[in-house]
């Protein structure tokens, strides 16, 4: 038997638009959390050394990412989306502790990294830098954006338990293997694509993600 035909393949594409949503993501998170724990510190904080202008630096990361977040959007949903939330998903959701309750879940894992991450990009693009050094750290922006901080935490944490659940090891291996097959190359990434869904459960998503990433690129004119 061939050993490497028995481990998950993740298509060429996915794994260099997972990688690099996966690297800013992580750098994103870093440094706003440094953020915090040199201007808030409310609710506890660390004894880390400060970074000069750390504002900046996730602003760089953050902008980086916003402008790769529609790519990697439009993958999942048009070619990726098998990946996401289905419509059968929320009846697979009663047959507790299957193998396909625990897919749908990742699904379900899947698809809220796509919405956590659209609803930081949205509250991050409506703060100010000055208000941290000011000491206004009660800004509605910026409290929501803590909020969006928790929940992209929170669904990169689930999306890789999930994911180690569904695939194990092997699975969170296979998007950092570099091996490629023969079939799998640049005119081939875009086979199996569906321009429109007939999910009415993709569309919605679908609308609410690129909406929200049309509004972290809009709203920051209308409140300058």
């Amino acid at each position: 038997m061939d050993i490497s035909r028995t481990r998950p393949y993740q298509p060429v594409l996915l794994r260099i638009l997972h990688g690099v949503a996966a690297v800013l993501l992580v750098l994103a998170l870093i440094s706003g959390f440094l953020i915090y724990n040199t201007y808030d510190k409310r609710w506890g904080s660390f004894a880390l050394p400060t970074i000069g202008d750390i504002q900046g630096t996730h602003g760089t990361i953050a902008l980086t990412f916003l402008l790769f977040l529609p790519v990697f959007a439009l993958y999942s949903f048009h070619i990726g989306y098998r990946r996401l939330v289905q419509e059968q998903s929320f009846s697979q959701l009663k047959q507790f502790g299957k193998p396909v309750w625990w897919i749908s879940l990742h699904r379900f894992a899947n698809t809220l990294m796509l919405l956590a991450a659209t609803f930081a990009v949205v509250t991050g693009r409506m703060m100010k830098e000055e208000w941290l050094p000011n000491g206004e750290i009660h800004r509605q922006w910026y409290l929501a954006h803590l909020v969006a901080w928790v929940c992209v935490f929170m669904s990169l944490a689930l999306h890789l338990l999930m994911g180690a659940k569904v695939g194990g090891m092997p699975l969170l291996v296979s998007m950092f293997n570099w091996k490629t097959r023969g079939e799998d190359t640049p005119l081939s990434w875009l086979e199996g694509g569906k321009i429109k869904h007939s999910s009415l459960v993709l569309k919605v998503l679908e609308g609410i993600v690129i909406g929200g990433i049309m509004m972290a690129f809009l709203l920051p004119v209308f409140n300058s």
